[in-house]
């Protein structure tokens, strides 16, 4: 269903190109490359005349944060290299385009061979009538073409340029020679007939046998000449005495739209793919559709030079229930593929897909769920990045626990309970850090909150966005003893290094019993440094509206438990800084 829905895909943006009367030849950017060719970046255009003199040397490279990168040029599609020398059609590096070691590899028939099999590329197409191509057969084939190319301007830089791809475009022209309609028709009437006929088991149809599927580039991780995500590249996967593509039969039409397409969503510049931990994942759907542009913004972090690009997005889901928008889209099929490296394969991690406004509702009822009061400072709705290096070792987005990015995206857009490890391993971070902050707290109340809506076994209330009086539960009321009694201690001895929080939070949260004897002791000597009888009176209440509810200080608390003793300090430390009349507010009271 993958490969079915990617060539859905293809042929939906290919014919949306069609119907709207654009140029292929000509377009940039995110067009979807048409069957044979794909859009390459080329940093180097040799431009020609008629005779194939060389005229001058187009640097295309643009700077793009710190890199220099080319143009992207529409090209017939990229050869797939072995230990085979096989050369690319109109276009190819220095050693196949010019014939030049660039490499230093120390082997001119090498370099001899590469160039000849450039050359008899383009001879076999028998475009000697068009003079694009025909004058880059006679630049070729000219004796001097180094000399001449060494005395224009840009040759240096070209020489100099670590990944030097060129192509050729005729004086006059505005698109390349590989871009050229009679190229075009060449390459797309042309067919294998060394190959196979079989059933495509993707599209049905009779085709002739794709042995070999293009690469699959930009997935995080993998190796930067791409990775297959169908191959038989060993006896140990091949059956009944079949090779290669044959054991799972795809027509060559069929491969090429399915890897051009998931290229094209893979693209770095697009729109509709995300990083999740480790996994690169793309989405569409199967009808033009706005939510698959918006989707991403749902669980980026928003670009710096637009920081309410995320906001706005899930404004915009909220007021769709009220607007219509999403269910003017509803019965659109929408997928989502998560792809993670493995050695030179793709792995699947995770193949999602159901209605739009099923899933919109989903992500919906996620943000729900994460809403948690905060600062003034802190972002009204958190990223899925945000959210997991809150959680990694040190804050580094590379030691998200990487088994966790599959079972989170699986819990948002299914509506299941938030896997067990995210809510240990944001309780280990608070323990080891000493810290509950807002993504957090978020985390952990998201994960309770999903266990109580759909465990029919659980007894306990789901958790409040703020400070809840009403909920007696043991851990929620220690922790939020456990913050009253640090804020006492602070107002007692201000300035201080460190609290009962450095020293006694990995206690208190999991073995009460065990400290709190000894902190309400301590309560009282604090309580009592305070010089302002009225602060004293306030936290003499506190505590006894507090303690009230517990009948006795527990030997340990469960995983669950301790999630809300998190929640309430997190809450009892925020209502603390929350004025009063930002409470009055909150509580939708008109002031």
């Amino acid at each position: 269903m993958i490969l079915q829905a990617l060539k859905e895909y293809y042929d939906r943006k290919s014919s949306f190109q069609e119907s709207e009367g654009e140029s292929t030849s000509l377009d940039r950017g995110d067009r979807i490359a048409p069957a044979g060719f794909e859009w390459k970046e080329i940093p180097w255009v040799i431009i020609l005349d008629r005779d194939g003199l060389p005229l001058a040397i187009e640097d295309t490279r643009e700077r793009r944060g710190k890199k220099l990168k080319g143009r992207k040029f529409l090209v017939p599609h990229s050869v797939l290299r072995g230990n085979d020398l096989k050369a690319n059609l109109l276009w190819d590096g220095l050693d196949y385009a010019l014939g030049i070691d660039t490499k230093g590899k120390g082997d001119p028939n090498r370099t001899q061979q590469q160039h000849q099999l450039f050359i008899a590329g383009i001879k076999n197409l028998l475009l000697d009538d068009d003079e694009a191509v025909n004058a880059v057969s006679l630049f070729l084939e000219r004796e001097d073409m180094l000399s001449l190319l060494s005395g224009l301007a840009g040759w240096q830089d070209l020489m100099d340029d670590k990944a030097p791809n060129v192509t050729f475009r005729l004086a006059g022209d505005t698109s390349t020679v590989g871009e050229r309609r009679s190229v075009f028709g060449v390459i797309t009437n042309s067919v294998d007939e060394t190959l196979p006929t079989v059933t495509c088991m993707v599209s049905g149809e009779t085709d002739r046998l794709a042995k070999l599927h293009s690469k699959i580039k930009n997935v995080w991780g993998a190796q930067s000449s791409g990775g297959s995500i169908v191959s038989f590249n060993a006896d140990a996967f091949e059956s009944y005495g079949k090779i290669q593509g044959m054991n799972a039969p795809v027509g060559v039409a069929a491969a090429t739209a399915y890897t051009t397409a998931l290229n094209h969503l893979l693209r770095e510049d697009s729109d509709q793919r995300m990083q999740v931990g480790d996994t690169s994942t793309v989405f569409w759907s199967k009808r033009p559709s706005s939510f698959e542009h918006s989707f991403g913004s749902f669980f980026h972090e928003p670009p710096k030079d637009d920081p309410d690009r995320m906001s706005g997005a899930v404004r915009d889901l909220f007021r769709s229930v009220e607007t219509g928008v999403l269910s003017e889209q509803g019965n659109n099929e929408f997928y989502v593929l998560g792809l993670a490296p493995n050695a030179g394969r793709i792995a699947i991690r995770f193949w999602l897909h159901g209605r739009i406004d099923e899933m919109a509702e989903a992500i919906r009822q996620h943000f729900l769920d994460i809403q948690m009061i905060h600062g003034p400072k802190d972002p009204r709705f958190l990223s899925l990045f945000r959210l997991l290096v809150s959680i990694a070792a040190q804050g580094k987005a590379d030691n998200i626990p990487s088994h966790l990015s599959e079972s989170i995206m699986r819990a948002i857009l299914e509506r299941r309970q938030y896997p067990r490890a995210l809510l240990q391993a944001a309780l280990v971070r608070i323990r080891a850090e000493h810290e509950v902050n807002y993504p957090r707290a978020s985390i952990v109340k998201a994960c309770l909150n999903r266990i109580t809506r759909t465990d029919v076994a659980y007894s306990e209330k789901e958790m409040q966005m703020s400070l809840d009086q009403s909920n007696r539960n043991a851990g929620y009321l220690l922790g939020r003893l456990f913050a009253a009694l640090e804020r006492v201690q602070e107002e007692a001895s201000p300035g201080i290094n460190a609290t009962i929080r450095d020293r006694f939070y990995g206690a208190a949260s999991s073995t009460p019993v065990t400290v709190f004897g000894n902190l309400m002791r301590q309560k009282n000597h604090h309580i009592a440094k305070i010089e302002n009888p009225g602060r004293q009176v306030f936290y003499e209440k506190l505590i006894g509206q507090i303690v009230e509810g517990i009948d006795d200080f527990p030997a340990h608390l469960t995983l669950d438990d301790q999630g809300r003793f998190a929640i309430g300090y997190y809450h009892q430390r925020q209502d603390f800084y929350t004025k009063k009349a930002d409470k009055v507010e909150e509580m939708g009271v008109q002031k």
